[in-house]
């Protein structure tokens, strides 16, 4: 018996059978742009082969208002069918079912496609606090057009073959700006009381049937948009018992959060801070009150945490889309019991939505071979095993190591080290960070399942170098804090983060803290020593803490800061201290900042490559090659993927 019932049973949606309830739901992939190209199709293909049940494709275009970011998949006109019908082709024949995300932003847009400010359309002028634009209200003539689009693009969709479609009204978008009493101030026959309010959606998923036919029509919705114009879970519940009752949708699908607020947008991708599966109680409030299934999707990272969330019956189906970015095979993996092989999500944000919000393709921290499978999809035997010895087992080596050996090297890893991780293992130790570790944890699975040996407690050198006598070094050797000169610094209790991290009690009640980086490092000894009782004072070289992090992240952790009350001040370069004060410079004003009552200097001013070992080989006659932190301090990102692209070209 399958050690969860629950998670692979069949579900039936208007005629069409799911296989099991796992869905990769929409996200925007920023793999293509207008249609579907090969790089998605290779991208949702590989969730389907991978065994889930339903693949939501990304946001497609209804209208022309609603072009609201380059790389968007556009279903305005019958140029989409012949793409789409690829896409949904390539997952059928692997036994997913495909449905389609129809979308229009309203008001949420950041900017248009040409970069210049976009006329927004939504149906008030009520601007939104997180893009500060100030939409236009919308005409009948246009929401005629807008509804008319929804049930055009579900025709277009419908005859390229998809299983079904979904329109979004979830995170503040146009339906649900429509259904807010404190958005929609309309007094025509769209907005005013509940039904005035409800009328427009009423009549998007009326056009959406029509195009459909017979074909699955589904929502999504935010059960709680948890800001204050946004919709609350009474009034949402309310929406959804409406609509159920009028019998045109298939399911619901829920979560939480709005894209029109900072403090709500977080919950758009939600990082590791967050519970796992901490959206399940609002589906099954839901659930209590809709004949209809109900999908729910917030941080579900395992195939654990959705069974227990169906077999509580808090929904029929679990939206896990990070956790099949992380690992395509992750549902053909629990059905076979393999638990131990599956790569956990650890909601780290930097891959995934971080590189969408850049514009560039999605992919993974852990398997960066995501978003990349017309480049990475297969492993190529090598032409010739060599005998390969790595340097480093932190998230480079070890990736490099798990590959080279995959492909048929002769593969030994040496950290000097007792435990193999590298910077992640200090990282972990932060609060809110701790699930980072499990980088460490499903980079080792990896390289388990390989013949690759590994050595810790001992330092590679040139001697060992020349003993092993290997064909190829890997050097992943990392970094080291940096510690600039500082003028006075001696006379200060002064500490590196690293030292903190080890051992928080040796800084004393009032602490400064230098960050120059603006990543995780600042904000998360900022929390630490905070949660300590420390009274804290980040000083951060850029424009505001977290700078560089994805910003939802930085949002929820900022935010966590605030309630701490640490005082964060930006614009701040370290260029003295003595015992008692911390002297910095605004780096925009170059005025003198003195900061005076300090007991502890805690300096996170970036890490220097650990290079000692690379300027000892000028002798070594094979293939050296340089990854990681020991080429340039980077990201635990760059660590794997080059990781990656080394173990695929030795």
């Amino acid at each position: 018996m399958s050690a969860f019932p629950h998670l692979f049973a069949e579900l039936d949606l208007r005629g069409t059978t799911l296989r099991n309830r796992i869905v990769s739901t929409s996200h925007h992939t920023y793999l293509a742009s207008d249609v579907p190209n090969e790089a998605l199709i290779a991208y949702h293909e590989a969730r389907a082969r991978g065994g889930a049940g339903l693949i939501i494709t990304e946001i497609a275009a209804i209208h022309e208002t609603a072009l609201y970011s380059d790389k968007l998949l556009i279903a305005t006109t019958d140029d989409c069918v012949a793409p789409y019908r690829r896409l949904a082709e390539a997952c059928q024949a692997r036994g997913a079912k495909v449905f389609a995300q129809l979308f229009h932003p309203g008001r949420e847009i950041k900017e248009s496609q040409d970069g210049l400010h976009p006329i927004a359309y939504a149906p008030s002028a009520s601007p939104n606090e997180r893009f500060h634009i100030m939409p236009r209200p919308m005409s009948r003539a246009l929401i005629e057009e807008v509804v008319q689009g929804y049930g055009r693009a579900a025709a277009y969709l419908s005859e390229a073959g998809l299983d079904g479609v979904e329109v979004v009204a979830s995170h503040g978008y146009l339906p649900a700006q429509f259904l807010s009493p404190r958005i929609n101030r309309r007094q025509d026959d769209y907005g005013g009381d509940f039904e005035g309010r409800l009328r427009f959606l009423r009549e998007v998923i009326a056009a959406v049937r029509a195009g459909a036919g017979e074909r699955v029509v589904g929502l999504r919705i935010s059960a709680d948009e948890l800001e204050p114009g946004g919709l609350d879970e009474a009034e949402v519940l309310a929406v959804c018992r409406a609509l159920d009752g009028d019998g045109a949708l298939d399911y619901f699908n829920v979560t939480v959060g709005s894209s029109a607020a900072l403090g709500a947008s977080v919950h758009i991708t939600p990082p590791m801070g967050f519970a796992a599966g901490y959206t399940a109680p609002h589906g099954a409030a839901l659930k209590a009150q809709v004949s209809r299934p109900v999908l729910v999707t917030g941080r579900i990272n395992q195939p654990q945490v959705a069974e227990q969330i169906l077999a509580a019956g808090q929904a029929d189906l679990c939206g896990m889309t990070r956790a099949l970015i992380c690992d395509p095979e992750m549902p053909n993996k629990a059905r076979a019991g393999q638990l131990d092989e599956i790569r956990a999500c650890i909601a780290c944000n930097q891959s995934c939505i971080g590189r969408a919000h850049k514009g560039f393709g999605i992919s993974c921290l852990q398997y960066p071979e995501s978003g990349r499978e017309l480049e990475f999809g297969e492993i190529e035997p090598a032409a010739r095993a060599k005998r390969v010895l790595i340097a480093g087992g932190g998230p480079a080596g070890l990736k490099a190591a798990a590959v080279a050996a995959r492909r048929g090297h002769q593969v030994a890893l040496y950290d000097k080290a007792r435990q193999i991780g590298g910077q992640a293992l200090l990282a972990q130790r932060l609060p809110g960070r701790e699930e980072f570790g499990g980088l460490i944890t499903n980079l080792q699975q990896e390289l388990m399942a390989t013949s690759a040996r590994v050595v810790t407690g001992q330092e590679v050198t040139a001697a060992l170098i020349a003993q092993e006598s290997p064909d190829t070094v890997i050097l992943a050797t990392g970094a080291q804090p940096h510690l600039p000169e500082i003028p006075g610094v001696a006379e200060a209790h002064q500490l590196d983060a690293w030292q903190v991290i080890e051992n928080p009690a040796l800084v004393g009640a009032s602490v400064v803290i230098a960050d120059w980086r603006c990543d995780w490092v600042g904000l998360g000894l900022a929390e630490l020593l905070a949660a300590h009782g420390c009274r804290v004072r980040l000083c951060v070289n850029g424009a505001q803490a977290g700078e560089l992090l994805q910003l939802y992240t930085r949002n929820h952790y900022v935010g966590r800061l605030h309630s701490l009350g640490v005082e964060i001040r930006p614009y701040l370069r370290l260029y003295g201290a003595d015992a008692d004060t911390a002297y910095f410079q605004d780096t925009l004003s170059d005025e003198a900042v003195v900061l005076e009552e300090m007991d502890t200097l805690v300096l996170a001013l970036g890490h220097q490559a650990e290079s000692t070992l690379e300027q000892s080989l000028t002798a070594f006659d094979g293939e050296l090659r340089v990854i990681g932190d020991c080429l340039v301090p980077r990201t635990a990102e760059e660590a794997v993927l080059e990781g990656l692209k080394v173990g695929s070209e030795i």
